[in-house]
């Protein structure tokens, strides 16, 4: 949608450059997805395919969320990770007719189905990139079902839980993405970019693959426990990492919200080292300027990091003070115990 007024581009370097970032006004965008309803133009996810007869069990038996009995309009996330429990990819899963739709970060679908495909053996399966035939648009706010539509013909439409608590996709054909843009801002949604979108997400603690999320990261680490990987069903690659760190240990690192300086004005970048005591103690994920927390950002720092420290997040003319925020870190629960680890595996 950068063809419509007042759209701005996502800086170079951003993984949403060649989509808008605001449309002249980020703040005003973000006030409107939190207080009544704004649309975002993500159609630059890919979208990945899955049809046959054993789509849920062979869908199931691969990735971390339970979709066995996924239900026809259902939809949730799912994790594929690797032999040892690290993230390798993320997506959000709908099944709807007779398909199960996946889609997922730019530049991460091909790998995916490279993935499905070898992994297809003897199953009822048709794997297939399908970016070319559906487009993501996301409505986020208070009034979201006030202005989307009951059907999408061609694609569907499907409740989020966030960014914002109340929030809704639509995949709709992507030839027509313009039209359907069109009839949901014409409706009352104000248009909004990936700025609007990243600051509620942030502020959700919500995590974007390869922007929070580094090669060593597990899903303890990121809140992905419950929200994408089911703990009750195993029997897929990484499972045993994810219930030994469960069930008898604690993860390395946690993704904080820490509040930034907002005196200075910068934001460090992703990658960026968080400091303490000019020691590298975590990296910075997504750093973006929120319209009533000010300057925020989602970071993975060790566990050993006290939550009242004082701590740098970036380097050089981009390091800026940062604190942790006590609400956005849970409280650790007691370990099983040696007697736990002795028994995990019987």
């Amino acid at each position: 949608m950068l063809d419509r007024p007042g759209a701005v581009d996502a800086p170079v370097g951003s993984p949403d450059h060649g989509m808008p970032w605001h449309y002249g006004d980020p703040f005003a965008e973000q006030r409107a997805a939190a207080r009544s309803v704004a649309v975002v133009d993500r159609s630059h996810r890919e979208v990945l395919a899955v049809s046959g007869d054993d789509r849920l069990s062979w869908l199931h038996s691969l990735t971390s969320q339970d979709l066995a009995s996924l239900a026809d309009g259902a939809s949730t996330e799912a994790l594929v990770l690797d032999v040892h429990g690290r993230v390798e990819h993320h997506a959000v899963v709908t099944h709807h007719g007779d398909t199960v739709w996946l889609d997922v970060e730019r530049g991460t679908g091909q790998a995916l189905l490279a993935y499905l495909e070898a992994m297809r053996f003897w199953s009822k399966v048709e794997p297939r990139d399908a970016t070319s035939e559906l487009a993501v648009l996301s409505v986020v706010g208070p009034e979201t079902a006030r202005v989307i539509p009951e059907d999408v013909p061609g694609g569907f439409v499907r409740s989020m839980p966030w960014p914002g608590g109340q929030a809704a996709d639509l995949l709709v054909p992507r030839a027509e993405l313009p039209r359907w843009w069109d009839r949901v801002t014409s409706t009352g949604a104000r248009p909004a970019g990936s700025w609007a979108f990243d600051a509620l997400r942030v502020e959700a603690l919500r995590p974007r693959l390869g922007v929070d999320t580094d090669d060593r990261t597990i899903p303890h680490e990121v809140n992905w426990i419950g929200h994408a990987v089911h703990l009750d069903k195993g029997c897929y690659r990484g499972q045993e990492t994810v219930a030994k760190v469960h069930n008898v240990g604690r993860p390395p690192r946690r993704m904080p919200l820490l509040h930034l300086d907002g005196s200075l004005d910068v934001l460090p970048d992703t990658g960026d080292p968080v400091l303490l005591d000019g020691r590298p103690v975590g990296r910075v994920g997504t750093a973006v300027r929120h319209h009533e927390l000010g300057p925020i950002a989602l970071a993975l720092v060790k566990r050993s990091v006290p939550v009242e420290a004082e701590l740098v997040a970036g380097t050089g003319d981009r390091a800026v003070p940062a604190r942790i925020d006590p609400d956005s870190v849970p409280p650790d629960t007691p370990g099983l115990g040696r007697e736990a680890a002795r028994n995990f595996g019987r």
